[in-house]
C-alpha cells in the first residue's frame, strides 16, 4: 500500500465517523470531465479522495465542496472565482488555483493544482488592498499535509488553536503576484 493510499483510507474512515450523510463519491468519468473543463489535471491524491470517499462533504469545519454536480461547485466556485478577478479591478486569482473548501466570509482553502505537492493555499480577500496577490497564505505545503494536519486535529482552524504554541502561522504565498497574472 502507498502513503496516498494509506491516507485516503484513513481520511475515508474520518469522513465516514464524522459525517452524518457523505455523498456519493464522484465516478472516473465525472473526474475527467471536470478537468477537461478546467483545462488541467486535478492532483492525484484529489482526484483520489472525489473517486474514492466522497463528492465533497467532509473534511476540516465547513467541509470540502463537491467537485461536480448540481448547485455549488469546485468547478462553479473555480469559473467564479476567475471570472470576477478577471473583470474587477484587482486580479485576485489564479490559474490552476482550486477553491476546496469554504471557510466562510469569503475565505476559502485552494489547493494549487500546478504545483507538484498541491500546496494548499488560503484565500482570504480582506487582505486584499491594492494588490490581489496580498490576500494568498500558504496553509500548508502539500495536501496530504493538510490533510494529515485534520486527521490529527492541529489545524490553524480549530477552536482556541490560537493558545496552541505549535499551530504554525501562516505566511505570504510568494508566488501569488506571478500567478494571478498567469493566462490559464
Amino acid at each position: 500500500m502507498t502513503v496516498i493510499e494509506d491516507l485516503v483510507l484513513r481520511v475515508a474512515a474520518k469522513a465516514r465517523a464524522t459525517s452524518t450523510t457523505l455523498p456519493p463519491a464522484a465516478t472516473a468519468e465525472e473526474v475527467t470531465s471536470a478537468e477537461a473543463a478546467l483545462g488541467f489535471a486535478l492532483p492525484p491524491l484529489l482526484a483520489s479522495l472525489y473517486r474514492e470517499v466522497a463528492n465533497g462533504g467532509y473534511g476540516p469545519e465547513y467541509q470540502l465542496l463537491p467537485l461536480v454536480g448540481p448547485g455549488r461547485t469546485v468547478l462553479s466556485d473555480y469559473r467564479s472565482e476567475r471570472s470576477s478577478s478577471a473583470e474587477g479591478e484587482t486580479p485576485h486569482w489564479p490559474a490552476g488555483v482550486l477553491p476546496i473548501l469554504d471557510w466562510g466570509c469569503g475565505m476559502y482553502a485552494a489547493v494549487d493544482c500546478h504545483s507538484e505537492t498541491a500546496a494548499v493555499l488560503l484565500f482570504e480577500p480582506n487582505a486584499i488592498v491594492d494588490d490581489g496577490a496580498a490576500a494568498w497564505f500558504v496553509d500548508a505545503g502539500s495536501l496530504a499535509e493538510w490533510l494529515e494536519t485534520w486527521l490529527a486535529g492541529t489545524g490553524w482552524y480549530r477552536e482556541n488553536a490560537y493558545e496552541d504554541e505549535d499551530v504554525a502561522d501562516l505566511h505570504p504565498w510568494d508566488m501569488a503576484a506571478s500567478r494571478i497574472t498567469e493566462r490559464p
